[in-house]
């Protein structure tokens, strides 16, 4: 019943998700929260200081989202995601009042992330924003600190294209005497995210420099040279935080050096996942991968399948000079996937639109394998390879 809700249109309004949380008894008042938005990055951001708090020996919530194979790794706490009994008993519990309220999936969801979490008994929890912000479903909260990483251009249907105008719409979970805190780097934007804070009392308002080099010493779990700005985000939300949850002090915590998040440029074996879905995120991984050099083994071959409402031609742009190989495919989990045209695109592209043929044939001479381009298509790859559901 739950997922069957999953295709309905996004509804900008608060009211069901604070219906269901009325009828469950506003779960999401029993813990503190910090709570987490962007357009990239975010979800990175969001293991740093999860890994932190953990470290310091805080039970911890987090609820992220979308999933990769299964909507219980949506809600973890220590990292062990809510039990499918349990989602399935929170799912029939709230039934009659999902279809009263008309909550869509991702309402829902957030309705029993929050009821999990409160039942779990989570010290404090970590919440990363859906889409948007303002009229997120997570935005039914008061945190201890809103942060928001970076804004790009994504989900134009429901955001517009306008920066500033998705800025300011990020930027509403800014909440009256909470800290806010922003790593964008662009001038102009960082603007607009820093009137639209103030315009709704957030204090203090932060902005930090993610353009900085990292210490020689710096560990990060997270592979990439654009993890250092999740991560000097992640210190300064810590930094804002009130005791005993924080401060952490000046220097990025060594348990940045153990945070995992699944499919972010993930390399396991001959394979690497990244879930990049937009043109900043695609531009992020053809950085890397430069970067990584001669550790990537040739020939390199990717799969990509990416969602029709994106901007694929720019995503391809950024990959494909990087890549021997590329096979364009059409992932099962989501039916609005790009049905490719690649005419003039050359010879060394491929459209097979049978993913698990795909997903056979992308291996053949290659040492090693990037599957990108969505969430459904890293995580139906990991679900057809033995051994490669995502680790805890």
């Amino acid at each position: 019943m739950l997922f069957a809700r999953q295709a309905a249109r996004i509804k900008w309004s608060l009211g069901p998700t604070e219906g269901l949380l009325d009828v469950l008894g506003h779960p999401e008042r029993h813990f503190p929260t910090i709570h987490i938005g962007g357009t990239n990055g975010k979800g990175s951001t969001c293991a740093f200081v999860a890994n932190e708090l953990r470290a310091q020996g805080w039970r911890v919530g987090l609820y992220t989202s979308p999933h990769l194979i299964s909507a219980c790794e949506r809600i973890t706490v220590d990292g062990v995601p809510i039990g499918e009994d349990a989602f399935a008993e929170w799912t029939t519990q709230l039934k009659l009042h999902i279809e009263r309220l008309d909550a869509s999936f991702f309402e829902a969801t957030t309705a029993i992330a929050f009821a999990d979490l409160a039942a779990r008994d989570v010290d404090i929890a970590v919440i990363e924003v859906g889409l948007g912000g303002r009229l997120d479903a997570t935005n039914v909260l008061t945190p201890l600190v809103s942060a928001v990483t970076k804004i790009a251009l994504e989900h134009v249907d429901y955001l517009g294209s306008d920066l500033k105008g998705i800025a300011r719409e990020k930027a509403g979970i800014a909440k009256p005497k909470v800290p806010f805190i922003t790593g964008e780097a662009d001038p102009q934007i960082r603007a607009e995210l820093v009137k639209e804070a103030k315009r709704r009392g957030a204090e203090p308002i932060i902005t930090v420099d993610t353009t900085l080099r990292p210490r020689k010493d710096t560990h990060l779990g997270l592979r990439g040279r654009h993890q250092l700005a999740n991560a000097l985000v992640a210190h300064a939300i810590l930094n804002a935080l009130p005791a005993p949850f924080g401060p952490v002090g000046k220097n990025l915590p060594t348990s940045f050096a153990h945070a995992y998040i699944p499919g972010r440029f993930e390399v396991r074996g001959k394979w690497i996942f990244d879930v990049a879905h937009n043109p900043d995120g695609m531009r992020v991984v053809a950085q890397a991968l430069a970067e990584s050099g001669r550790t990537i083994r040739r020939p390199l071959h990717a799969l990509v399948g990416i969602r029709n409402d994106k901007d694929w031609r720019a995503m391809l742009a950024s990959l494909r000079p990087l890549l021997d190989r590329l096979t364009l495919t059409v992932p099962p989990s989501i039916p609005l996937m790009q049905r490719w045209s690649i005419e003039d695109m050359g010879p060394d592209v491929a459209f097979e639109p049978d993913f698990e043929r795909a997903l056979h044939d992308i291996q053949d001479g290659a040492a090693t394998v990037l599957v990108t381009g969505s969430f459904h298509t890293v995580g139906d790859a990991m679900a057809r390879l033995p051994g490669f559901a995502p680790v805890g």
